[in-house]
């Protein structure tokens, strides 16, 4: 059984806030449902934001590829849930939202990272204001 200790220094090794370290997993997953709530509703939020929204889901996969029994059951099929609201608020972009360089360093794909792949068909001003820009 995984320990929170371990998604603590794992979340600290990654650079986390600490306020991120101390929800942990649980706390990601609620960040992510937040997020899958607001895409749904419209993305009133800039694209910085969306990208730290990101990466929170990121961080929900490295996690559960570093630790296979950290999330219960209940939490796959809560992020699962999220995942699934989101996936029908978004549409595929053709390169990573953090740019192709860093895609590739990472080794983050559309198919396995779909999140960093995809933008909301709703955005709010500001956001859509940011992609003008791009």
């Amino acid at each position: 059984m995984i320990e929170s200790e371990d998604v603590k220094r794992f979340l600290l090794e990654r650079g986390c806030p600490d306020d991120v370290v101390e929800a942990g997993l649980e706390g990601l997953v609620e960040g992510w449902e937040r997020t899958a709530g607001e895409v749904q509703r419209g993305y009133s939020l800039g694209l910085d934001d969306y990208l730290n929204d990101l990466d929170g889901r990121q961080l929900i996969a490295e996690l559960r590829d570093a630790f296979p029994g950290a999330a219960s059951p209940t939490l796959l099929e809560r992020i699962a849930a999220a995942d699934a609201l989101i996936e029908q608020a978004v549409s595929p972009v053709d390169e990573c939202l953090w740019g192709e360089e860093l895609a590739d360093r990472e080794g983050w794909t559309a198919e396995d990272n779909w999140w960093y792949f995809r933008l909301p068909r709703n955005p709010g001003s500001q956001m859509r204001e940011e992609l003008q820009g791009l």
